[in-house]
């Protein structure tokens, strides 16, 4: 497949049940190697790199599901996403530019995020990711379970995340609510790119609607061109600093919520 991503760009990829979102994610993040073709970041190739040297390359994953830690505090949860930044005052800074624009991590600074809602969580994720200022910010269905409004919640704040500049790419199971937050769209099928175009055009599109919105939709052209595809995923994304998240402890530097 060829999929680009330019410097600043929100795109939402969409498809049925193996069509190879989660795997293009996987692969980008390092988790995965490609058999073949080759991912480019910044003009390098990264395919199978080890996911924590992608991480310090500046791509951040939100996976699938909760990945919260459910015994710790939900400030101890952001702070994680900033034990490799040695600087405490730069730490502190940037957890309070997130919080700035996620504002459950003062909300709830003192709650466990184990108890927590879904959607509560996944905000929770998206703060600790973006603690590191990622160049280019991977989310594979973050409104996987969740019920529409919370759903809808989850992807308002994404939205802020993308007007502040940060280039996001959004595997989304619901096609209607990806594509209209979304500033462009990609459909995938099979591992190939099917379709692009803006996530609102890809809406009106007759086969977009008939095929994955299960919509009966009016026999008009389709002004969105097929694209055909090998297979290399080529981001092309700005700077940012950036470090290796994993799970466990950290010392916290002497940050503590206000």
């Amino acid at each position: 497949m060829d999929l680009r991503v330019q410097r600043g760009d929100y795109l939402c990829i969409i498809g049925p049940n193996g069509a190879g979102k989660s795997t293009l994610i996987r692969a980008i993040g390092g988790v995965i190697a490609p058999r073949q073709g080759e991912i480019l970041f910044e003009g390098r190739s990264i395919g199978g790199r080890r996911p924590d040297l992608v991480f310090r390359d500046g791509i951040v994953t939100v996976p699938q599901g909760r990945n919260t830690f459910a015994g710790m505090t939900v400030w101890e949860n952001v702070l994680m996403g900033a034990y490799s930044i040695r600087d405490a005052r730069l730490a502190r800074q940037r957890i309070d530019q997130v919080a700035e624009l996620l504002p459950i991590v003062l909300e709830k600074r003192h709650m466990h995020a184990g108890l927590l809602s879904g959607g509560q969580q996944k905000q929770v994720e998206l703060a600790r990711a973006m603690v590191v200022e990622p160049k280019l910010l991977l989310l594979d269905e973050p409104t996987l379970g969740l019920e529409p409004r919370v759903a809808t919640a989850v992807l308002a704040k994404v939205q802020r995340l993308s007007e502040a500049g940060t280039t996001i790419v959004l595997v989304e199971q619901n096609a209607r609510l990806g594509l209209a937050a979304a500033r462009d769209g990609c459909v995938m099928e099979l591992g190939r790119v099917k379709l692009t175009g803006r996530g609102p055009s890809l809406l009106e599109d007759p086969e977009v609607g008939r095929l994955y919105l299960g919509e009966e939709a009016a026999a008009v052209p389709s002004p969105l061109q097929p694209r055909e595809a090998g297979f290399a995923g080529t981001p092309d994304v700005g700077e940012g600093r950036v470090g290796a998240e994993r799970e466990g402890t950290t010392e916290n530097d002497g940050l503590q919520p206000h």
